[in-house]
């Protein structure tokens, strides 16, 4: 039987935590995305789409905290841009928000009619137990404009991980 180097179980537990750490994501892709979309391709909803959020992770986003904010927002005031009882409101120009759980986040512009002209996100965040499938998912429901969601899991990758790390442990001993 072959030996095997004693770095290859070390490079794969560095490998498994690789995967299952949280993301600092920039809301939109870029410092400047936080504005009123000129159209429905633009909006950070449809950025939102091709993302896959997990808990952990954390929305950054960037704007003149002179002129605009960021209020979190149930989901009554996010459909009817009520910007008066915001969940939390962040005005610093360089907002970190963490999701902290599963479901939906809701987002509006504080600034004037800016949430009324489509300055608005939601991301749904993917709960631990999803596990992919491969199967393409339903489109979001029209009332949310949010993005649609794949099913994902950071729990089964750790646990291939996790096993693939222990077979490599295990022979390498023997």
């Amino acid at each position: 039987m072959a030996v095997i180097p004693r770095a290859i179980p070390v490079f794969m537990l560095l490998l498994l935590f690789s995967f299952s750490e949280a993301r600092e994501i920039v809301v939109g892709g870029s410092a400047d995305a936080w504005k009123t979309p000129s159209s429905q391709s633009e909006s950070l909803n449809k950025w939102a789409e091709s993302f896959r959020f997990r808990v952990g992770d954390s929305l950054v986003w960037k704007y003149d905290g002179g002129k605009d904010s960021v209020l979190q927002v149930n989901k009554e005031d996010y459909l009817s841009c009520n910007t008066s009882k915001p969940i939390e409101e962040y005005k610093d120009g360089n907002t970190k928000v963490m999701l902290d759980r599963s479901g939906p986040f809701y987002f509006i512009s504080g600034a004037n009619g800016h949430c009324k002209k489509g300055q608005k996100l939601v991301v749904v965040v993917l709960s631990p137990r999803h596990r992919y499938t491969g199967i393409s998912p339903a489109p979001s429901p029209v009332e949310l404009e949010g993005p649609a969601v794949a099913p994902t899991s950071s729990a089964t990758r750790l646990q291939g991980g996790l096993m693939v790390a222990l077979w490599v442990f295990a022979f390498g001993l023997f």
